[in-house]
């Protein structure tokens, strides 16, 4: 099977369908699909765009068609948390600064809550990573280890179910090298949708997109030539100069992939022409809810991939 890995959508519908075509997907009925392919969405359908409900069944007709897969993103992660309730209280706190970061898809959904309890429930339903015969998937970190320690408190397709789903909420930091009584599957849960951090310097701090403080950083994990908080560092160059040029990162902290089966990942916000980070690691966010393009790589079987086969929404 040749597949087309498509990055994160973020309820800009508009643009999967303007992506569609040019992939080479034909409406059928309600939905898309293709005669010798099948896309893979990579998650964050949701947050973001214009276009909340509409991204959602555009995907999950897709999937239910066969003419899809998907993997769960943190924003998924997110929605199923905050409409699921151990007794009276939501896995996700309903906290101020929670709705603002899930604002834009619960104004769209929230006053209908069969159709909340719906998509949330489907999101439920995706796997965190897909390792299929020719490919990898997972939407922002490849761990095994992390992986091995929690895969048997999944469904048998790798989904989050009952006990699984709560644990995976029973953390409040996933920071490499920082003590944390959160558990197994919260700690790789966090790392699988959204990716590796390490903690900054005393009294280095900046604001999110969101205006939240971090006091830790996302980092490059793929990326072994990293010697260097600030070299590994996904940020932008305001921020990195206050990183200490000298601080070095914790040995561990960068993973790498070095199995020779093609991964593909979503998440990192990037910009510019889309181009493979390694030959055998493709990134294909390239920040289509921040005015950027959709982007999908189209996999024919290669061990080694090719920027020419990156494909953009505009």
């Amino acid at each position: 099977m040749n597949y087309d890995i498509i990055g994160d959508i973020h309820g800009h519908v508009g643009k999967l369908e303007y992506l569609l075509p040019k992939l080479g997907y034909r409406r059928s009925g309600s939905t898309w699909g293709h005669s010798e392919r099948q896309a893979i969405f990579l998650g964050d359908f949701i947050d973001r765009g214009p276009h909340q409900i509409a991204s959602y069944r555009v995907a999950r007709r897709m999937v239910d068609a066969g003419n899809a897969l998907a993997v769960m993103g943190n924003h998924e992660l997110n929605a199923v948390a905050w409409n699921t309730f151990a007794g009276e209280h939501p896995l996700r706190p309903h906290t101020k600064g929670n709705r603002h970061q899930h604002a834009v898809f619960l104004d769209e959904v929230e006053q209908d809550r069969a159709l909340h309890s719906e998509i949330t429930e489907w999101f439920a339903t995706l796997p965190l990573w897909l390792d299929l015969p020719g490919i990898r998937v997972v939407h922002a970190c490849w761990h095994p280890e992390q992986m091995r320690e929690v895969e048997t408190s999944l469904t048998d397709h790798r989904a989050l179910e009952g006990e699984a789903l709560v644990r995976a909420t029973q953390g409040d930091h996933n920071i490499f090298g920082v003590e944390s009584a959160s558990t197994p599957e919260f700690r790789c849960v966090e790392t699988l949708t959204k990716g590796r951090e390490v903690a900054l310097p005393h009294g280095c701090a900046f604001d999110d997109a969101d205006g939240i403080a971090r006091h830790s950083v996302r980092i490059r994990w793929w990326d072994t030539a990293a010697v260097t908080v600030r070299d590994a560092a996904l940020l932008g160059p305001q921020h990195l100069e206050r990183i200490p040029a000298e601080w070095l990162l914790p040995p561990g902290a960068v993973l790498g992939y070095r199995d020779e089966k093609p991964l593909f990942i979503g998440h990192y916000w990037l910009t510019g022409t889309p181009t493979v980070l390694a030959p055998n690691l493709a990134c294909v966010d390239y920040s289509a809810g921040k005015g950027g393009p959709l982007v999908a790589y189209r996999w024919d079987g290669e061990t080694k991939l090719d920027n020419a086969r990156f494909v953009a929404s505009d």
